[in-house]
């Protein structure tokens, strides 16, 4: 048995999600097609792969105590000089995220662990590039706007190649058992910007 990087976040729903993508890529952010646009619940986690089925329905018990929320994007921060990070920001949505990660990281389930930095959620643009590059992030987009929906969040993980892919889809309001597992993703959504 080994281990395996794991991730829980929400997805950025298209059109949005490929815009946001490849305007990363665009600012020379080398890992932007290996991470779809997301807003984390739970970062990057090492977890044992006998683990996995434990936490797979500790999620699906966290996405079915939660109803479908708002989530609205609008304009740019940054996180520097604490980290060399550009993002969009939530506008809508950020106390039911902050809710949902809670529960997600809880200490008395699998995926309990600490944060390196208070909870923030937010949409990467920019991420370890040059600070002109990050500065351009932070000026193209600050007029962006985004909103939807969400109804449920996913699990991904790490592969080797460094690529994160989807491995389950935990809606909202659904039982805990009997949700169907997403096939494994060869590669991460085509952009289509």
């Amino acid at each position: 048995m080994g281990t395996v990087t794991l991730g829980v976040s929400i997805a950025v729903p298209e059109p949005y999600g490929s815009f946001l993508q490849e305007r990363r890529a665009g600012f020379g952010d080398p890992h932007a097609h290996g991470i779809p646009t997301h807003i984390t619940l739970l970062p990057p986690t090492e977890a044992r792969t006998e683990d996995i089925p434990a936490v797979e329905e500790h999620l699906a018990e966290v996405a079915a105590g939660f109803a479908p929320f708002r989530l609205r994007l609008e304009g740019t921060d940054s996180f520097r000089p604490l980290s060399p990070v550009v993002f969009v920001k939530l506008a809508e949505g950020e106390e039911a995220c902050t809710a949902l990660q809670e529960r997600v990281r809880a200490a008395s389930g699998p995926c309990a662990r600490e944060l390196q930095f208070p909870y923030h959620p937010h949409v990467t643009v920019a991420h370890g590039i040059s600070e002109e590059a990050m500065d351009e992030a932070f000026v193209a987009l600050k007029d962006f706007e985004a909103a939807w929906t969400i109804d449920g969040f996913a699990l991904y993980e790490q592969g080797a190649d460094g690529v994160w892919r989807l491995e389950r889809q935990f809606p909202f309001g659904a039982p805990a058992s009997g949700v169907p597992r997403q096939a494994d993703l060869s590669r991460p959504p085509s952009p289509t910007r």
